[in-house]
This record gives structure tokens, C-alpha cells and sequence, in this order.
């Protein structure tokens, strides 16, 4: 049956009078393209009024992805709009800056040797867990056939509090997901339970550096030395690749002594967004793999393009190398000092806000953002059955902050929390706001003498 066409949402967009230049029509099909062509300005117009109705990035807590850069890095962007990452016989100086910022990248994490490791830029973190995990899935598929052992039920081990992409990795690859459950004892994979969940089919197992859910880091060296103990009872050899999204780009400048990178033996493959922690607009991803053995060549294609052969294992083909440049324009305006002084400064207005929510008697703090600069809390159970975190999500979108609230994976599935990300550009007195926004509608809720409507409730994707 055919949707009914919604009287909400016209077939047709209008244009303002005064919008309209002479001899361009009034009315154009909204899902279809227009049968004439229009100016520049009018087209404009229309585009730009239809995306000033999207929120302020500044007062979303709700997204990791950056969303500020200096004006020279803005005008660095323009000036790149048309740069195809994969065409390197066009852009060379474009491809030579991407190697060199993996390289950098690789050495941020400790390769043994960056000269000898493997990387590459992707879309995002998407991508790079994708080839994260194909790697690991390849290499064991090898290893398997190698030993005349089947192949057929590869497996991937991971906390339940996992981001979506990597459910999306094990049923767009064929692979079986097993998930740890997270729970009030084990808040992250640490290493406990791990022994029930791995087996002859592991391909490996993920580590998390900054669950999207609280932003904690999950303990790699510790999940590493479960996965020895695990070897010495079965002789099971199992690698762990590191989603660091966020965390590979903030540990490094306020952990630096914590082992969560190559310095842990069993880390095979790291990825991590340019476009979060990285400091960088949205679209840029990185992988590095402790060395090139362990990127089997049969996922590596030798392709020939615009005049010349060159080796690729990105899933995307064409695609922008304006954000690689941004990346590089990074690396040498902020240095590692600056990194440092760029993430301590979310990290100290995460805290201040943790702080301040944590006094409140509505609440319990599930985190203290004492990891990234990212922190949840959860209602104190009994303290009201009139109003939940679902209710104070909505009160603080309507004053423009977006905080969303949310359920716990599995075995917490009944708990809702709030999570708030901080992010270069929220200041400290932009977080005293939004401390005096929460405790504002804490008092108001407070004061309700019966429960609020239940009203339907968009779900929150992390």
C-alpha cells in the first residue's frame, strides 16, 4: 500500500516573493527534480533556509564529532574542496601527506617501528573498524586453511556496550558477535568472563577506547593479559584491535603512561576518528596496524588509475582529501602540547559539569570523566516517580542543549542514563549554563504532585 502523502509536508516547496527573482517560478516538486533551472542566489536561498532550521553544533553534547576549526583551517578546506584522496598520479603532495600522517599517528601509539607499520585514512572510524576486523577475519581464514581447518564460523568477541558499527562489521562479513555483558561490577571489558566467550573461531577481540555509551576506557592491557592466560590453558593465540574512536587521540596526551596501544603485544590494529578527538571537520578516520605482516596482502589490490598503479585496501574508492590536510594543518598548529592543552580543557569542563551533577541529590554519576572528556549519570533510584531522565532530556532541548538520555546495553537494559560529551568549543561558562538549566528543571520536576504524561520517545543511535 502507498504512503498517503502527509498534509504536513507539502509536495511542493514555496518561495518567498521577494526570494524569487523575475521569470522563476513560485512552486517547485520537493521530491522530484525541477523540469527549468534557476540562479545561484534562488537555489541558495532555498538551501540555506531549509539547513538554519538544524540545531546549534555548539550546544549538541550529544555527538563526539568535531564541529569547530580556526579560520585558517576553514580557508585550508576551501581551498581543497575538489582534492580526490585516491587519485595520488593527480594530487601527490596530498597522498605524501597522508602517509605522513599515519605515520605520525603510528608513532603517536608506539609502533615499534612506524617506518615498517601499515596505515591508512578512511571516511571515518566506520571504515578503519571495518578493515580492522577484515584483517584479523583474513588472517585467521589463512591461519585456518593453513592447518587444513575449517573456516566457516568465525566469531568476534566484544563488550555489550560496543558501537553499532560493530554489529553492523559481523553481519555485513559473516561473523558470529559475541558479546560480554557489561554490569554494576564489570562497567567495561576487563577481562572478566572472557575465558566462556573465545574459542578455535575467535578471530579476535575488541577493546574499547572510550565506550560510546559513558566514554570510559575499556583496560586493553588487562584484557590482553586475560587473553595470555587463555593461551597458556588452551594454546589459543588471539589479537585485539583497539577501537579508539575517541580515545586513541586524547590517552596519548593526558594518559601518556597508561598501556593501552602497541605497547601491549597482543594489540594488533588501531583505529581512531580525525573527525572527533582528532580536532578535525566530519569525514576523516585512521587505521594503523602494528606492522605490515599483520595486513594480509590478499586484502591489499594493486589498481590502475589516472595514468599510474597504486596499492589500496580502503573500502571507499573516491572520496575527500580535504580532511587529510586538515588533519596535517592540525598536527602542526597544535603539536603535542597543544593536543594536551586542547583536550585537558574539555576534560577539566566535563569534570566541573560532573561535578556539579553529581551534588545534585536527583542524581548518581555512573562516571566522572576521568577517561575522555565525556561522563554519564542515572536518576537515584526512589528520589521521583514523577518525572524521568527522558523528561529532563526534553526540557534541556527545549532551552537548545542537546543531552540525551538513553538505555544501558543487556544486563542494564532497565537502567536509563544521561551522557554529556564535551568538546573543544564548550566553555566553562557555556557548562555553568547548562549547570543552571539542569538544576533549574530538577526544581520544577521536583515540584510536580503527580507523574508526567507518558509520551512517545525517539530512540537515541550512538
Amino acid at each position: 500500500m502507498a504512503n498517503r502523502p502527509d498534509p504536513r509536508d507539502p509536495a511542493d516547496v514555496t518561495l518567498n516573493p521577494l526570494f524569487a527573482r523575475p521569470g522563476e517560478a513560485r512552486s517547485l516538486p520537493r521530491f522530484r527534480i525541477g523540469e527549468q533551472p534557476m540562479l545561484p542566489e534562488t537555489a541558495y536561498q532555498i538551501v540555506h533556509d531549509e539547513a538554519m532550521l538544524d540545531g546549534n553544533a555548539r550546544l549538541n553534547l550529544a555527538t563526539f564529532v568535531g564541529t569547530w576549526m580556526d579560520d585558517e583551517a576553514r580557508r585550508l578546506y576551501a581551498e581543497a574542496f575538489d582534492k580526490n584522496m585516491i587519485d595520488k598520479d593527480e594530487y601527490p603532495q596530498t597522498a605524501a601527506i597522508e602517509e605522513r600522517c599515519w605515520r605520525m599517528v603510528a608513532d603517536l601509539w608506539h609502533a615499534p617501528d612506524p617506518e615498517t607499520t601499515i596505515g591508512c585514512s578512511t571516511i571515518g572510524s566506520s571504515e578503519a573498524c571495518m578493515l580492522g576486523g577484515l584483517a584479523l577475519k583474513r588472517r585467521w581464514q589463512e591461519s585456518r586453511r593453513a592447518q587444513g581447518k575449517p573456516v566457516e564460523r568465525p566469531n568476534l568477541v566484544m563488550s555489550s556496550a560496543v558501537q553499532v558499527v560493530w554489529e553492523k562489521f559481523c553481519d555485513y562479513w559473516d561473523v558470529e558477535p559475541r558479546y560480554v555483558p557489561i554490569t554494576e561490577e564489570h562497567r567495561t571489558l576487563d577481562g572478566h568472563g572472557l575465558r566462556e566467550h573465545v574459542d578455535e573461531n575467535t578471530i579476535g577481540v575488541v577493546s574499547i577506547l572510550g565506550v560510546t555509551y559513558t566514554g570510559m576506557y575499556e583496560p586493553v592491557a588487562q584484557v590482553s593479559a586475560a587473553l595470555d592466560e587463555i593461551q597458556k590453558e588452551t594454546g589459543l593465540d588471539i589479537r585485539i584491535h583497539v577501537d579508539g574512536a575517541s580515545g586513541a587521540m586524547v590517552a596519548p596526551f593526558l594518559q601518556p603512561e597508561l598501556a593501552w596501544d602497541f605497547r601491549v603485544p597482543r594489540v594488533a590494529s588501531i583505529n581512531t576518528s580525525g573527525h572527533k578527538y582528532g580536532l578535525v571537520y566530519p569525514g576523516l578516520g585512521w587505521v594503523v596496524w602494528r606492522e605490515r605482516s599483520l595486513l594480509p596482502e590478499s586484502l591489499v589490490f594493486t589498481v590502475s588509475y589516472f595514468g599510474g598503479a597504486m596499492p589500496t585496501f580502503a573500502l571507499n574508492f573516491s572520496r575527500p582529501g580535504a580532511q587529510v590536510l586538515l588533519q596535517y594543518f592540525q598536527f602542526l598548529r597544535l603539536g603535542r602540547e597543544g593536543y594536551r592543552e586542547v583536550q585537558q580543557a574539555s576534560q577539566d569542563v566535563a569534570k566541573f559539569l560532573a561535578a556539579g551533577i553529581g551534588r545534585l541529590d536527583a542524581f548518581e554519576l555512573w562516571n566522572d570523566a576521568s577517561d575522555i572528556s565525556v561522563f554519564a549519570w542515572r536518576q537515584t533510584p526512589g528520589h521521583s516517580r514523577n518525572w524521568t531522565l527522558y523528561d529532563l532530556s526534553d526540557r534541556l532541548r527545549q532551552k537548545g542543549w542537546l543531552v540525551p538520555a538513553y538505555p544501558m546495553p543487556d544486563d542494564l537494559a532497565d537502567m536509563t542514563v544521561q551522557r554529556i560529551v564535551v568538546r573543544n568549543g564548550l566553555s566553562r561558562d557555556m557548562a555553568r549554563s547548562l549547570l543552571d538549566d539542569i538544576e533549574e528543571s530538577v526544581r520544577y520536576f521536583d515540584k510536580l504532585t503527580e507523574p508526567l504524561p507518558d509520551a512517545p520517545r525517539s530512540s537515541y543511535h550512538h
